[in-house]
Formats: structure tokens, C-alpha cells, sequence
């Protein structure tokens, strides 16, 4: 099955990523179905005797990683992160990505710009030369007055914005807030796009990751193949 092979190609992108952990580390664990794997991996080399220690970046990714047998520093921590390494739902040519399908862009988000280092772990499907079209945008906002604020969001990007719902109601994140998925054709400057949207009040953070990416880790059929990113 495809779904299989792809997930296939997101282990070995993921086994590889965490080849960049060492000893003492203090390691950003990212939320999604990468991430599970990466976790996992982790997992085997605290096992073999590493020592590290995470933040997750979700609930489920924090009961992952106690699983695996992984320390997790307390939320409230001022971190030093040495490395983060996540998924993402899109990724341009210039390392720009669309994050947040699973929910939990907000965390992730501070976790990465906490990091040191941010590693991002996709599968070649991912891959796509401009941001927008076949995913939408997640955007974050609270739930007060959230139908005006999705009215100035739809006002800035002349796009279509849905509430996110689940089991008949709205989707809420792990800090309560809503999420609403912006449909843009295409996303030509994500950079002033995060900008400008972070400045609709009501917004509390976008899915929009701008020049935050350090490494790509990519799985495709023909291997894994990892790039870095120009110097920031």
C-alpha cells in the first residue's frame, strides 16, 4: 500500500535525524506521525545508554516519550535546547514550511524557536514548490470573537477560512484555542503573509514556519537524502 510505503520512508528519514542526538542533549520532540518514529529511535538509544533529556512539544508526544523511556523536562523550564526535530505538512525550495495539521503549531513553534538547531524530518510527498494549494494554513486563535477575526483573515488573504471542528464541535488545542484553516491557492511571500497575520488581533500564532528550518531530512523512494539549509 502507498500509505504504508510512505511511512516507510518516514522511519528511515526519521532513524536518520536522530543520528544528529548526542550524549547530554536536550532534545525539542516534535508531534505527528514522523515524530513518532523519531521518538522511537530515541527511544533505542536511551536504552544503549544516552543520556538525554525532551520537550514535547504535545500530550501525546509526551506520553510517547515516556514510553520510550525518554526524561521530559517540566513545561514551565526556561529550556536550552540543542536540537528540535519535527514534521511538517508542506515544505518550499527555500526550507519554508506549513505546519500544524495535527493540531499543535503553537507548541511547536516555541519549541523551535527555542532550539538551537531545528531539524525537519518529511517525506518526498511533502515537498512542493510553493506553500498553499493541496494543504491549508492552520492559524491559531482564541475562541472569543473568533468568527471577526476569521472575517479579517479572509479580508488580508481573499481566501476561504474554515473552523476546524471535531466530533461535532470546534477543535480545541491543548491551550484551549481555536484553529482555523485558511484554503490559499498559493503562498508567494510567507514571510510577510506570517507577519501580517500575526497582527489580526484574536490571532495567536500561524502555521507558517519562515526561515526557521536548519536541516531537511527527506525519505524518498531512492533514499534518504538530508540538506542544509544557506546560513541564516
Amino acid at each position: 500500500m502507498i500509505s504504508d510505503d510512505l511511512d516507510q520512508l518516514k522511519k528511515t528519514a526519521a532513524t536518520e535525524a536522530a543520528q544528529f542526538i548526542r550524549n547530554g542533549m536536550v532534545v525539542g520532540l516534535g508531534t505527528g506521525s514522523t515524530a513518532k518514529h523519531m521518538i522511537r529511535a530515541l527511544g533505542e538509544k536511551v536504552r544503549a545508554g544516552m543520556t538525554l533529556r525532551g520537550v514535547p512539544t504535545s500530550q501525546e508526544t509526551a506520553a510517547l516519550a515516556k514510553q520510550a523511556g525518554i526524561p521530559l523536562l517540566e513545561a514551565d523550564n526556561r529550556w536550552e535546547i540543542d536540537v528540535a526535530i519535527d514534521g511538517a505538512d508542506q515544505v518550499d525550495p527555500q526550507f519554508n514550511l506549513i505546519k500544524g495539521g495535527g493540531g499543535a503549531l503553537l507548541k511547536e513553534k516555541i519549541v523551535a524557536s527555542s532550539a538551537k538547531q531545528f531539524i525537519v524530518v518529511v517525506d518526498h510527498t511533502k515537498q512542493v514548490p510553493i506553500l498553499g494549494g493541496s494543504f491549508p494554513l492552520p492559524i491559531e486563535v482564541i475562541p472569543f470573537g473568533w468568527g471577526s477575526t476569521a472575517r479579517e483573515i479572509e479580508s488580508l488573504t481573499k481566501s476561504r477560512v474554515v473552523l476546524r471542528e471535531r466530533n461535532g464541535g470546534p477543535f480545541l488545542t491543548e491551550a484551549g484555542h481555536f484553529i482555523v484553516d485558511v484554503h490559499l491557492d498559493r503562498i508567494t511571500q510567507p514571510g510577510e503573509l506570517e507577519t501580517a497575520l500575526n497582527l489580526i488581533p484574536g490571532v495567536v500564532e500561524t502555521g507558517l514556519f519562515v526561515g526557521r528550518t536548519d536541516v531537511l531530512i527527506i525519505g524518498t523512494p531512492q533514499g534518504v537524502r538530508t540538506v542544509h539549509a544557506p546560513r541564516k
